[in-house]
């Protein structure tokens, strides 16, 4: 939990880079990104060097005897400001790019470099990264969160950022194993990745390996901040989650070093994110073992950009389905890269389900008569504002075999207002957000325990929020998958006073009026 001073203090630096000429956010949080990185090195390397000075094993050094001046607790004490921004831009970056050469940091931190060119800038950057708690607990996780919330208050960039509950909300509902491998074809700051990391270790906590930690909230209360350690997880495993579970694609560099960095800061020391657009010809090419058949949990809400270009599309996916729609053709592209028996919660906006086009039904019709379409969920119009209004919905499926029934949840309330605000509408005793709140909560319960069983009974009521659905009859109605296509509106049976009473309220009525008129003709 980041505390109201520490924002405070992430608020000003933002203002210094702002008033120092860097107004992109996205370049803002890198830069910041670069320093919390280099600090962490150095702590890291303390902590091996401590442990092994107890246990007298050796260790992979990230500083050798010629590069301690490059630690992070040599730079802070550097006072002169220019010596500092030398050191920086021209030996820290450079051990950055040497260090990550080995592992898959390298594809996206070759071209890193530091964008501060102000000498002051940078100092009051070193000494705000120095204040932070990185090396206690998460809070290096939440206080990244909090920077990442950034995108969704300056303008345009929100739209790289999936609000947070939502992605809790998918990551639940797939309950990754941690043997499993998850791609996010179109990661951004990878989210869906970092969420299922974190949903992962809370999951294999021991109720001893949870950390509890008093903090001050932004209202001066006494909270206790849990960090979960994840200690139920073998070594195997965690190998497993810091080195091959995590995997993404995008096509902004920029965007991918956020990405790889968020997931080092949550501990996947080294995620596979790659720079690739995931419908491109050449991710075949140059992606093979990705591209198909890899994966097997897809979490994605992939970028609905309008049409692309038939020429640049790999081809099997159009033989999939004939379309330059980038919302139709990510759901070909992401049936490709799971394995069979993957699964996968993807947002889309609400065209999909309802679409005419032939493309639009081809890809429900293969959804269905080829895989397991699993629940539409369906979101408010508003969970994506202020910076777009558009009605959207998740699809969950599974790769192979066919569709008998599908689960549909109307989501009515996610826990926020649906104006542009979004404002918090549930909090706890303290006056606190409560972010996972509303029908979500429901919908992680009825779709882990939905009961198949009831779908041809008098219990699948359709005028509540969640019934089934068979195949049969999404064919009959082109596999329309619109909630309203088949909700009931629940029958009211009016009610009607007695005659009595009717011609009673009649005439006390008919004689109030009179009483009325006469007392405008007095007046007259």
């Amino acid at each position: 939990m980041i505390t109201g001073d520490l924002k405070k203090k992430v608020d000003k630096l933002w203002l210094e880079f702002w008033q120092g000429g860097i107004s992109n956010p996205l370049v803002v949080i890198e830069q910041i990104t670069f320093l919390m990185f280099a600090r962490m090195l150095d702590i890291n390397e303390s902590r091996d060097e401590k442990r092994a000075s107890r246990t007298g094993q050796t260790f992979k050094r990230r500083f050798n005897e010629t590069e301690q001046q490059l630690r992070w607790s040599r730079l802070k004490h550097i006072e002169d400001a220019d010596e500092l921004m030398n050191i920086v831009r021209d030996q820290v970056f450079k051990h950055f790019r040497e260090h990550a050469s080995d592992i898959s940091f390298g594809d996206y931190m070759k071209d890193a470099r530091l964008a501060i060119d102000k000498p002051s800038l940078l100092v009051k950057a070193v000494e705000m990264v120095s204040d932070l708690p990185l090396e206690v607990g998460d809070s290096k996780g939440d206080l990244y969160e909090y920077l990442l919330s950034k995108l969704s208050t300056a303008g345009i960039n929100g739209q790289f950022r999936t609000p947070r509950h939502i992605i809790k909300l998918m990551v639940l509902l797939m309950r990754v194993e941690p043997h499993e491998k998850v791609v996010d074809p179109s990661c951004g700051t990878a989210g869906f990745l970092v969420g299922t990391l974190e949903e992962l270790k809370q999951r294999y906590t021991s109720p001893d390996g949870v950390i509890e930690e008093e903090l001050i909230n932004d209202k001066g209360q006494r909270v206790v901040d849990k960090n979960y350690t994840g200690d139920l997880l073998d070594q195997e495993q965690w190998q497993h989650i810091r080195t091959q579970m995590f995997h993404g694609f995008d096509f902004d560099s920029t965007m991918l070093r956020i990405a790889a960095m968020n997931l080092y800061m949550h501990g996947a020391e080294d995620p596979d994110i790659h720079y690739q657009d995931s419908l491109a010809q050449s991710f075949a090419e140059r992606f093979p073992t990705s591209e198909k058949d890899a994966f097997d949990v897809v979490l994605a809400n992939p970028p609905f950009k309008g049409t692309l270009d038939e020429d640049t599309i790999n081809p099997p996916i159009l033989r999939m389905v004939k379309t330059k729609k980038t919302e139709l053709l990510f759901l070909a592209q992401i049936l490709r890269m799971m394995k069979s028996g993957g699964r996968s919660a993807t947002v889309v906006p609400q065209g999909v389900l309802f679409g005419a086009s032939n493309a639009h039904k081809q890809v429900r019709k293969l959804l269905i008569e080829n895989n397991q379409l699993e629940a539409v969920i369906n979101l408010p119009s508003g969970v994506f504002k202020p910076y777009a209004g558009v009605a959207t919905a998740i699809l969950v499926f599974t790769k192979g075999g066919e569709t008998d029934h599908v689960w549909f949840y109307n989501v009515q309330d996610d826990g926020f207002t649906l104006d542009d605000k979004r404002s918090a509408k549930y909090l706890d005793e303290l006056g606190n957000t409560i972010d996972f709140a509303g029908d979500l909560p429901k919908v992680v319960d009825g779709y882990h325990n939905r009961d198949k069983s009831i779908a041809n009974t008098e219990a699948n009521d359709r005028s509540q929020q969640s019934f089934w659905v068979s195949k049969d009859e999404l064919a009959e109605n082109n596999y329309d998958l619109s909630f309203n296509q088949y909700y009931q509106e629940p029958y009211i049976e009016p009610t009607y006073d007695d005659p009595k009473v009717i011609l009673k309220n009649l005439s006390e009525l008919e004689n109030q009026i009179q009483a009325e008129i006469k007392e405008l003709e007095s007046l007259l």
